[in-house]
């Protein structure tokens, strides 16, 4: 199912300027950046998760590369409180695998121990006796510095950073978010800002051309805190990154397309859909209730594998309408084995992932959404 568009565009990112980057002009006529989020694909390979395609059993990242993945999204967790996945370690081993198949690398620094989202964002145990505002400044900016440094190292340079994932809120906090709860946005625009830095700095020291990403769930939220984000002297990055879950939105699927455009004419930025999904099924195979139900659906698509497909289609056309430049799916390798989450045995993705898992991970349609 490879195209030559894909392979020519693999061999352009490869050649293009010898360090890593991602110009404009990769961007063109009608071509998107499709991507994939494989967060967890190297701690289900250690689960014993097997990946199949046409009945034969197959590496999945070959498989992403090879159907056509531009881009592969990795979490990093600073001190990983659950398991060593989403460490320093895993990260590199998952960004190694991915480069080496031609595959960029969106790198997504949580700034937590674990998951942050608009309503957590808590500060990581390391840094949680930090009173001085400046000291966990720094902390953020050498925290952030490290990794990038790290990955030099080991030849596994990102091509995009995010600084935070899903800050709606506050980051770096010791506490969940309660609702209205008001962003002290000197405290906010300063540490990020300092994490900006540092990939600046990183960029200089060793020429390269990391660009930056800022991540706000749900488009509706974009414009007030980007808004206030500029007010308080937010600006010097380079993507607007939006999670899109239609069933958490405001916004429909028909309507991404002008709030897309609205964006990015209001604030000057690239945008990229950083995250989304639909299911392919309503069953569960396990023990972890999955997160996506019935409630995820949209009528016109169904739920099936095909209507996963359908959607995914769908939201490149809204997504090319609105001039925005890309989509990576969440996350199409989670699938059901005998490990443990935080909160049960199994997956909690299992319906929503790009393999079958009533019919031994095989391959589904959704693959063709990198076409």
């Amino acid at each position: 199912m490879t195209s030559l568009k894909h392979f020519l565009f693999a061999i352009a990112i490869i050649t293009a300027t010898g360090c890593s980057s991602l110009d404009d002009d990769l961007i063109l006529n009608n071509q998107l950046i499709l991507g994939a989020d494989l967060s967890y694909l190297n701690e289900m390979l250690d689960c014993n998760a097997t990946y199949n395609n046409q009945g034969i059993e197959v590496n999945p990242y070959d498989l992403f590369a090879n159907e056509g993945c531009q881009m592969v999204r990795i979490r990093k967790w600073h001190s990983p409180s659950f398991n060593k996945y989403s460490g320093l370690l895993d990260v590199t081993l998952a960004s190694k695998e991915a480069t080496k198949r031609g595959m960029q690398i969106l790198l997504d620094l949580h700034y937590s121990d674990t998951w942050a989202d608009p309503s957590k964002q808590i500060i990581p145990k390391a840094w949680q006796n930090i009173s001085e505002l400046n000291v966990l400044g720094d902390s953020v900016y050498n925290y952030t510095l490290m990794v990038l440094n790290s990955l030099n190292n080991e030849g596994v340079v990102p091509e995009i950073v995010q600084i935070g994932n899903e800050i709606n809120s506050e980051i770096l906090m010791t506490a969940e978010v309660t609702p209205g709860q008001q962003i002290n946005w000197s405290r906010n625009a300063f540490l990020i800002n300092r994490g900006l830095e540092a990939v600046d700095e990183f960029n200089r020291a060793k020429d390269h051309q990391v660009q930056t990403l800022i991540h706000i769930a749900q488009p509706e939220n974009v414009s007030w805190w980007f808004e206030e984000a500029e007010a308080n002297d937010v600006s010097n990055f380079d993507w607007i990154g939006i999670s899109y879950y239609p069933q958490w939105s405001t916004i429909p699927l028909e309507r991404l397309s002008d709030e897309l455009k609205s964006i990015r004419n209001r604030f000057e930025k690239r945008v990229l859909i950083v995250e989304t999904a639909y299911p392919y099924t309503l069953t569960n195979t396990d023990k972890a209730n999955n997160i996506l139900g019935k409630d995820a659906s949209i009528e016109e698509f169904g739920v099936s594998p095909s209507g996963q497909l359908n959607y995914l289609n769908a939201l490149k056309s809204e997504v090319l309408a609105g001039e925005a430049e890309g989509i990576i799916y969440w996350e199409p390798t989670w699938v059901s084995t005998d490990c443990f989450t935080q909160w049960s045995q199994g997956s909690h993705w299992d319906n929503a992932t790009f393999f079958d898992a009533s019919n031994n991970n095989e391959a589904l349609d959704a693959f063709s959404f990198f076409e």
